[in-house]
């Protein structure tokens, strides 16, 4: 069985998601959708996807580009199985009704709001509540990357309490419109900010404070998390729980991996496409465990790709075609993940 996927926008995620798609054994990509003819546009028709017309009203605008279309959005959405929607916050919501319309199941990304959907999505936390929802939210990279920590240590030892500061990226490489800044903010100034609550639509009981900063970078999101566990334990053995843990990457102490300007080098020279880091990058030295309850570390969170493969698994959960085991060893091996082994 080939799962036919519709892509409904094709920038920083999009286009990484058709990539993940087409090369998955058990699905293919029938199109992918554009709301006008820019670069990524001609790149996508470059790479043999389909391309549709995101907004009708503008097709004359490609043909004026030479850049040839398939047709327009809703024919995309009618032909597809799936859709993966990977618009801008807020049009997400705005294209609801068009799935509807046809019957087609919808993923969105976190930039839109729980209550659009049935269901928050995390491959490793909640892949099976997803089966059979017409509308489903892969949560933004920064929950993404706090829920798959969050599960390996609540599997094993049960969480009490989780504080977090993220120190996030002001824009991505490509977001000029955010730049340039020299700046330091706090993102809210208010506690907490937008990102404990998110992680509470993917474990509601969770105990959970996040502070959020926004700095002049674009190559990663940076978090400081401290877990007060439920059972003790000792840092060698967190470790190698952590390390244990497929989209985990713990960087080993060896490397000289100081920085997210290092990660990404080491990503591009491992030939990782557009040096995307798929995984959690966990500093390994940062990894600290006091009084036996209280563990520590830094991990970096790449913006821009960490998302990619929990859309790839959430397409199987919502269709019912592999549980999570499945799922995740298809995508992992599919993709090349596990940078370091």
């Amino acid at each position: 069985m080939t799962i036919e996927v519709g892509i409904n926008g094709y920038g920083t995620i999009g286009k990484r998601v058709a990539d993940a798609v087409r090369a998955q054994p058990d699905m293919e990509v029938v199109g992918v959708a554009k709301t006008r003819p820019n670069f990524e546009a001609e790149q996508a028709v470059a790479n043999d996807f389909p391309l549709y017309a995101a907004v009708p009203e503008r097709v004359g605008q490609f043909d004026e580009a030479g850049i040839e279309l398939a047709g327009e959005v809703e024919e995309l959405v009618q032909d597809s199985e799936i859709v993966v929607d990977t618009t801008p916050s807020g049009i997400g919501a705005e294209n609801k009704a068009m799935y509807q319309e046809y019957d087609t199941p919808a993923l969105y990304q976190g930039g839109e709001d729980a209550d659009l959907v049935d269901v928050s999505f995390n491959a490793r936390s909640n892949f099976a509540e997803a089966e059979g929802a017409g509308h489903t939210r892969v949560v933004s990279c920064n929950t993404t990357g706090l829920s798959r920590l969050i599960a390996a240590l609540e599997d094993e030892y049960g969480v009490e309490k989780v504080r977090a500061t993220l120190v996030r990226r002001g824009g991505d490489p490509a977001q000029s419109s955010r730049g340039p800044i020299n700046d330091t903010l706090p993102d809210p100034v208010t506690i907490p900010s937008h990102h404990g609550p998110d992680v509470n639509t993917i474990f509601p009981d969770l105990d959970i404070d996040t502070l959020g900063m926004k700095v002049p970078a674009t190559l990663t999101h940076t978090h400081s998390v401290n877990v007060e566990l439920t059972d003790e334990t000792d840092t060698e053995t967190v470790r190698e729980l952590l390390e244990g843990e497929s989209r985990l990457f713990v960087i080993p102490d060896h490397m000289g991996i100081d920085g997210s300007g290092k990660l990404k080098e080491f990503a591009l020279d491992s030939g990782r496409p557009r040096g995307d880091v798929w995984e959690n990058a966990i500093w390994g030295e940062s990894i600290t465990v006091e009084g036996g309850d209280e563990l520590y570390l830094f991990q970096a969170i790449h913006q821009e790709s960490d998302v990619v493969p929990e859309n790839v698994d959430a397409i199987r959960a919502v269709l019912g075609t592999a549980d999570r085991r499945e799922s995740i060893e298809r995508t992992n091996e599919a993709l090349g993940m596990g940078l370091g082994r």
